[in-house]
């Protein structure tokens, strides 16, 4: 059966550099293609998801500071992206402030739970929000607001590290409120198994995390660099990479470990 309101996804990482934003653009754009609808919440002062995918800065007018300080509504700061399927809240500079803007509203932690957990979302199936690199009120904010949280892992030494601290924040914003926040799995990304480190961070978090890692790993690949200078996902500047490749599958995993399965 359909679901009557979109899952709501957090990107996220503490750490930047993981491929959290690649991420982010290239799972919605494969869920997209697989006739998913899709929303993506850019929550990364730096904005770079709404670069991107092609969103002009002069055409940023409601953004997703509006949603959470000014309560706009976020059908009215939506873009609908090149890409069929995939829409967009772009940010701006003005989110770097917010993060201390929060800090004197007594509802700091719920604004965009409330702002995304409305009917006018229901026509999505997935809202996926990009966190900034930090664990900030920002992405307090994200994971208060989402369903599950999907954590890129980059194939570097200390990598299972950073998790623990990811996994805390987790532990904690279960207690204050969002009950059902879950883990909705670890992606390995910019793997390069002809590097024996790469191949040993695969085997440690595969050993330590179990079936919370996608078998789908995401490698090292130009053209997932390459893609977001031409504001296009992965899939549209050259479908047939590997990492196109990986993204597709990652969407697929998704999809089944969520009842949701093409079955193409």
């Amino acid at each position: 059966m359909p679901q009557q309101s979109p899952k709501i996804i957090a990107i996220a990482n503490q750490k930047g550099g993981v491929g959290k934003t690649t991420t982010t653009i290239n799972l919605g754009a494969s869920l997209a293609e697989q006739g998913q609808k899709v929303l993506i919440v850019d929550l990364d002062p730096q904005g770079n998801a709404s670069t991107g995918l092609g969103i002009d800065p002069e055409s940023r007018v409601t953004t997703t500071y509006d949603v959470l300080l000014d309560e706009a509504n976020p059908r009215d700061a939506m873009h609908q992206t090149a890409t069929p399927n995939l829409s967009i809240i772009p940010t701006n500079t003005d989110l770097s402030s917010a993060d201390m803007e929060l800090l004197s509203n007594e509802k700091r932690s719920f604004l965009l739970h409330d702002a995304l957990r409305v009917p006018d979302l229901d026509p999505f199936d997935f809202v996926l929000i990009d966190c900034p690199p930090s664990l900030n009120l920002l992405t307090v904010n994200a994971l208060m607001a989402a369903h599950s949280v999907l954590v890129p892992l980059q194939s570097e030494f200390f990598a299972l590290e950073g998790l623990s601290q990811l996994m805390m924040t987790i532990r904690e914003v279960r207690q204050i409120g969002n009950t059902e926040l879950r883990l909705e799995g670890v992606v390995l990304t910019m793997v390069d198994l002809r590097n024996n480190l790469s191949q040993q961070v695969e085997q440690d978090a595969r050993d330590n995390l179990g079936e919370l890692v996608f078998d789908t790993i995401v490698p090292r690949n130009v053209r997932l660099s390459e893609a977001p200078s031409f504001a296009l996902p992965v899939l549209e500047y050259d479908t047939y990479s590997k990492g196109a490749a990986a993204y597709r599958a990652l969407a697929e995993e998704i999809l089944e470990n969520n009842g949701m399965a093409t079955g193409g």
